[in-house]
């Protein structure tokens, strides 16, 4: 049968079980009438970059209803990108006010929003909006939240955990309070909002009976939310609140047994008795922001043999991921961060190695995503994480600079044989010191990462021959970061044009000082490249470089263009 032969409504049909959006993409290109179906069709729109194209080009998809939109680069959450780069989701929403009375999911990250933005989406969207995720975001203040909770009525999942919010009052809250009975999330999780009135969080948990998630800000004390817990029946996920200094007291609270999902924050070990009920229930568990060492981490973990997610400190230590690899089986997301209170730590117990790596890849083998911070590693742990972590999708590891002595290097057979172990890696991140990963090494995550599509790379290689070694292989790579390299402009722009997928670059601390002309063999049709140039904030040279549609913007005064692709 030949492809004009395929009934519309079919073709419809078939379309709307389509929901990887490379394959969308792909069948979109093998016709007009295809192209026009998959418009018609499709429902979620993902943007990995807001500058990748324009708002206008969603005029396309007149029957959307979900839409998440990225806006500054990651290096942006580091203080890496100048304040004033851009990112903002005006022009975004006055795009979705005139028309897409369908959409029912909008999701802006890393975004500016001002609010204007959110009172122009009060009334365009008021009525029909379900979900509202302000992730990361920043330009509003709590008077933009309150045109989104008086006037969304149908309002099902409030995000704006890590967001920079002007805090004027509690207004928002008490309205979402008053106006709303099918809230199921609530999440306003780091965001240092402090005028939080404990009685709208009951009213909450009374008048919406289907919440199953609040993550609220570390202001409220858990001792004042008892009657909170007891509302909340249907609760599944909580984080946030603080506990105060005498345990004793926190009998009186008692947890919602529907618990599933916790993130105690300030809690002490002789604190967590309170959570003991639970333990054998609980399927993730974010230790970030507790007061325990690596006995209270050991503790609190043995007891959680059904944990899935796992979020907490290096204080956890060797020994803390050594319980970890005998308690937790079903363990397949794991993130170690490190502490801030790391350079003055006197706990030995609490630092990461090779030794607790290992005994975490060989106890729990489910594992897909691992974003540690060590202090020492060796090839052999990377080695065991390539032999038994098979369904491995995202690898994360960064080398503190704490010790000046590490067991072994470089790592460039260990970094092999992860990569050939994890054949399902799509993001890969290894960001370590110099004499980490020699030319060869690098060579090798070209050679060996097929499947990858997003890696963050810091100080590897040694030379020019490690990027062009590295740019003959990552065949499916779209967005690479690099920082502290050692290789030249011209050599980069060299292998940047070998990597033939690639849509994003972000890089910082080149060589040598930029010159626009030595990057002339990356300049390509539709590809745009910013340099940030050394400043006075001690930022070093940078360069941005993405696929657009849109051309070279306009908004932001701080950044040079000068290559026209």
């Amino acid at each position: 049968m030949r492809i004009s032969d395929v009934p519309v409504d079919s073709l419809e049909c078939i379309m709307n079980y389509i929901d990887d959006p490379r394959d969308r993409a792909a069948m979109s290109l093998v016709c007009r009438l295809w192209y026009k179906i998959d418009a018609l069709t499709r429902k979620h729109i993902t943007i990995a970059f807001c500058y990748t194209t324009t708002p206008a080009h969603l005029r396309r998809f007149s029957h959307l209803e979900s839409l998440k939109l990225k806006g500054k680069p990651r290096a942006s959450m580091f203080n890496l990108m100048p304040e004033d780069w851009g990112g903002y989701a005006g022009p975004w929403i006055n795009e979705i006010s005139v028309d897409f009375k369908r959409l029912k999911s909008l999701h802006f990250r890393r975004m500016i929003v001002q609010d204007k933005d959110l009172e122009n989406l009060a009334s365009s969207h008021g009525q029909t909006l379900e979900a509202l995720k302000l992730d990361k975001c920043s330009g509003f203040s709590t008077d933009g939240l309150l045109h989104i909770t008086l006037s969304f009525r149908c309002l099902r999942h409030l995000f704006l955990e890590e967001s920079t919010i002007d805090e004027k009052d509690g207004k928002w809250l008490h309205e979402l309070a008053l106006n709303n009975t099918v809230l199921e999330t609530l999440n306003f999780y780091l965001t240092y909002l402090k005028k939080i009135s404990i009685q709208d969080l009951e009213l909450i948990a009374r008048n919406c009976r289907s919440l199953v998630s609040i993550k609220i800000s570390d202001d409220p004390e858990i001792l004042n939310l008892k009657d909170f817990f007891q509302c909340a029946t249907a609760l599944e996920e909580f984080a946030g609140g603080s506990f105060g200094e005498q345990p004793n007291n926190y009998n009186a609270v008692i947890l919602p047994q529907t618990l599933r999902r916790l993130g105690p924050s300030y809690i002490e070990k002789d604190m967590i008795p309170i959570v003991y009920p639970l333990t054998s229930l609980l399927k993730k568990l974010d230790l970030l922001y507790t007061f325990l060492d690596t006995e209270g981490h050991c503790q609190l973990i043995k007891r959680c043999p059904n944990l899935e997610i796992l979020e907490a400190r290096n204080v956890i230590g060797d020994r803390g991921l050594e319980v970890l690899a005998k308690s937790c089986k079903r363990l397949k997301r794991l993130r170690i961060e490190r502490g801030e209170d790391e350079e003055g730590m006197e706990d030995e117990q609490g630092v990461v190695s090779q030794r607790g790596l290992s005994a975490l890849a060989q106890g729990c083998v489910e594992l897909e995503y691992i974003a540690i911070h060590v202090s020492d590693i060796n090839n052999a742990s990377l080695e065991s994480i390539g032999t038994h972590c098979k369904n491995l999708c995202d690898f994360r590891l960064v080398l503190l600079d704490r010790e000046e002595h590490i067991t072994e290097l470089p790592l460039d057979n260990g970094v092999r044989a992860l990569l050939m172990g994890c054949k399902r890696l799509k993001r890969f991140a290894f960001y370590v010191r110099p004499g980490a990963l020699t030319d060869v090494g690098l060579s090798y995550i070209g050679q060996y990462s097929k499947e990858v599509r997003w890696m963050l790379l810091g100080y590897v290689g040694e030379s020019d021959a490690g990027i062009l070694g590295f740019s003959k292989g990552c065949p499916n790579l779209q967005k690479l970061e690099m920082r502290g390299c050692c290789f030249t402009e011209h050599t980069l722009a060299l292998a940047i044009s070998q990597l033939t997928s690639l849509k994003y670059l972000w890089v910082q601390q080149l060589k040598a000082p930029l010159r626009s002309s030595d990057l002339s063999p990356m300049v390509r049709r539709y590809w745009n490249i910013e340099l940030f140039p050394y400043t006075e904030l001690a930022r070093p040279d940078q360069i941005l470089a993405y696929y657009s549609l849109a051309g070279q913007r306009r908004d932001c005064p701080s950044v040079v263009v000068p290559l026209d692709p």
